[in-house]
């Protein structure tokens, strides 16, 4: 159930609504829109009682919320959530683009790479300083040393930091150094680890899980929206199909799906979609002319010596003509491409 405030609606009454939902037994979730205020109300459907919190003194409507998801749902905000990240945002009319090396392997690379994709348009700089890997015996990462270079590179660049947390100790840690905390692939479901990305108080970037539905990608989300987060990017990776030409199979339609049902900002992953570099600058106009509200990509200066998914990983070089060649369709589908 969603309350819909007036758009002249005070403080004191949002305050006084928000009371009336706690005294149901119900969790209030504000969302502020430009114009109103809505106050999605969470838990036991039979405690709800609209009939009683249609009265309230600023109240324009009670609206019942069909979807499971429902502080994600375009039913509770009906505008896009634009999240600002470095020198650009995510979710409004400009595309934005996040770049970096899978692992952050030494310091020399990283502040090499930073500059790199800085100068050919990038907002944000990933990398991992925690792997999560399949193999036990591959690079795991450098840890809070990998964290203090993200740092630096930051503070060398205006670029944002994008890295990963992997387990809910790791969190206050991350959070330390990043401006954005990413939930991989495999910890869509750590319902743990959501709910500690949401209550660590900085955005998170949340992947797809390679088996998931979109109801269940956007179920995870709300695990971190529950925690009075708002700030969370949705990232298309590639699903895991019958297909072994690609190392995932790119769902764009899921780009367009997810823009349908939720406010929150979708990204693509082509990097990690098709594990092969020379697919990621047509996978990335496919991502954008969809909708994708950005793009993450795998960028190193020797993918040849990268210590993690070299394969997938394209040079500064290719990056900045990825760049361009995805400007062109940005232009084309009324939106720019934000540096």
């Amino acid at each position: 159930m969603i309350v819909v405030m007036k758009a002249d609606a005070t403080d004191d009454q949002v305050a006084h609504l928000i009371q009336r939902v706690k005294d149901m037994g119900l969790v209030p979730h504000t969302i502020h829109g430009t114009e109103r205020t809505v106050i999605a109300c969470v838990g036991d459907e039979r405690l709800m009682a609209p009939e009683q919190l249609a009265v309230a003194p600023g109240i324009e409507k009670v609206m019942p919320v069909l979807a499971r998801y429902k502080i994600a749902s375009r039913e509770a905000k009906r505008e896009p959530t634009v999240i600002p990240l470095g020198t650009g945002s995510l979710g409004g009319t400009a595309v934005g683009m996040i770049a970096g090396p899978c692992a952050v392997e030494d310091r020399e690379m990283l502040l090499e790479t930073a500059h790199a994709v800085k100068e050919a348009g990038a907002i944000a700089l990933r990398g991992g300083a925690f792997k999560p890997r399949t193999d036990p015996y591959s690079f795991q990462g450098l840890g809070e040393k990998g964290l203090e270079y993200l740092a630096e590179a930051r503070e060398a660049t205006g670029l944002a930091v994008v890295t990963e947390a992997m387990a809910p100790e790791q969190v206050p840690l991350v959070a330390r150094y990043a401006d954005v905390l990413q939930v991989g692939a495999r910890n869509m479901q750590n319902f743990v680890l959501l709910s500690a990305v949401g209550a660590c108080g900085k955005a998170v970037l949340l992947k797809r899980g390679m088996s998931a539905s979109l109801e269940e990608f956007l179920l995870a989300a709300e695990y971190v929206l529950s925690r009075d987060n708002e700030q969370v990017i949705l990232c298309e990776r590639g699903i895991r199909t019958f297909e072994t030409f690609t190392r995932n199979t790119f769902a764009v339609a899921a780009v367009p799906a997810l823009k349908a049902s939720t406010h929150l900002p979708v990204i693509a992953d082509p990097s990690h979609a098709t594990g092969r570099a020379d697919l990621v600058e047509a996978v990335s106009r496919a991502a954008v002319a969809a909708g994708a509200d950005g793009l993450i990509l795998e960028v190193h200066p020797d993918p040849e010596t990268a210590l993690v998914d070299g394969q997938e990983s394209i040079t500064p070089e290719a990056f900045a003509r990825l760049v361009e060649s995805c400007r062109k369709v940005a232009q084309a589908i009324g939106r720019s491409l934000g540096r």
